[in-house]
């Protein structure tokens, strides 16, 4: 069809969706920085803009892009992955109920029960894609968000959308996915049942290490989402222009990107599977996961560029493995096109679930080949091949 309705979706992130600058015909969108924009002699605005805060034309293409990716009705750019989800969770009225899993991005869960010392926001944890659990801690009626994360960040568990939707929506809830591992390359959570998405853009959907950013995609345009869109006005939680635009030029190459790094990533816990200095392997790809049914059946095309594993030794051996690797740069963040490996309880500190044994890795682009040479020498034992 003429408007594109039928092209792939790494035909519609690698042009853009396919626009062309009005003025002046370039095919790679411009940057408007512009703080303000000018009223008619009336005091309307006939450019349909008012101030940045609320509408810059460099955020249209690259929300547009990511609802389109997504499946969703809109999107929402934020000046952080920490932004957009706090956004959320403002939107709720003193006392509502939140449900979150107990493996999840540690800022997030850390997040949640601060707003739970500070009497806003009634909690409960439940275990990953432990639906008994989950239907014993929803309050119908009083349960309004219901947030899963899948994969878990570091320990990969996996959520089944669609089971944890029923039982959110029987219960008046909505369902948000923080999709931040999958991207809508691997998975579109929507189309399991998930009324919002979120990303932590700095990631994979950037993927050069360059952008701080977050995204939220809603299934539909309805009270909650009228609120997020009031809110990030009224807080500021907004991109630069420039920060949007780099945003932009990294989803074009999503598809290229992804399913490399995800095919890269699944060959390395093949590996670290068989190695003698390792205890175990944490990888929804694996088959001896206890959720690779699930995750086989709500992603495709892969399992995602993170895998962690727990090293033989002990955490002292653990913060060894990490300052000998050389390609993989050991530092925070994950989704770029360089590899990363992170000793990660002591990051997270005290109270954390993840075990003080731990590395998590973040593959990138590189050779696998490459990649798998360095985790053997760091390792210091020999490797199943």
């Amino acid at each position: 069809m003429a408007d594109g309705s039928q092209d792939h979706p790494s035909t519609l992130a690698a042009q853009a969706l396919g626009r062309v600058d009005p003025d002046t015909r370039a095919i790679i969108p411009p940057i408007h920085p512009s703080a303000t924009y000018e009223r008619a002699s009336d005091g309307s605005y006939p450019g349909g803009r008012t101030y940045t805060r609320d509408h810059n034309p460099t955020y249209d293409q690259a929300e547009a892009l990511l609802a389109r990716l997504e499946g969703g009705d809109a999107a929402l750019l934020f000046s952080s992955g920490m932004a957009a989800a706090t956004t959320i969770f403002d939107t709720l009225d003193a006392g509502d109920h939140v449900i979150a899993p107990q493996q999840m991005y540690w800022t997030i869960r850390r997040w949640l029960e601060e707003l739970v010392a500070r009497g806003r926001i009634e909690l409960d944890l439940v275990p990953n894609g432990d639906h008994v659990a989950l239907k014993r801690a929803l309050r119908r009626g009083r349960t309004r968000i219901v947030w899963v994360e899948t994969p878990a960040n570091p320990t990969c568990a996996i959520t089944d959308i669609a089971a944890t939707a029923e039982l959110a929506h029987a219960a008046g809830a909505r369902v948000v996915a923080d999709s931040t591992l999958s991207t809508p390359v691997l998975c579109r959570p929507i189309e399991h049942g998930a009324d919002l998405v979120m990303h932590s853009a700095t990631k994979q959907l950037n993927g050069h290490a360059d952008v701080l950013a977050g995204a939220l995609v809603t299934a539909r345009r309805d009270d909650l989402w009228d609120r997020i869109v009031h809110d990030r006005a009224y807080r500021g939680a907004v991109l630069g222009p420039f920060e949007a635009w780099l945003l932009l030029r990294g989803m074009r190459t999503l598809f290229l990107r992804v399913p490399h790094s995800a095919a890269s990533a699944q060959l390395i816990a093949e590996r670290l599977v068989a190695h003698p200095a390792v205890v175990e392997v944490f990888y929804p790809g694996l088959a001896s996961h206890p959720d690779h049914a699930v995750a086989a059946r709500q992603m495709s095309g892969g399992f995602g560029m993170l895998l962690s594993f727990r090293v033989a030794g002990g955490a002292a051996e653990a913060r060894r493995v990490a300052g000998a690797l050389r390609l993989f740069k050991n530092a925070t963040s994950l989704g770029g096109v360089e590899s990363l490996v992170e000793h990660r309880a002591p990051v997270e500190g005290p109270g954390t679930p993840v075990p003080d044994d731990l590395l998590r890795l973040s593959i990138g682009i590189e050779a696998v080949a490459d990649l798998l040479a360095d985790l053997d020498q760091a390792l210091g034992r020999k490797s199943t091949n």
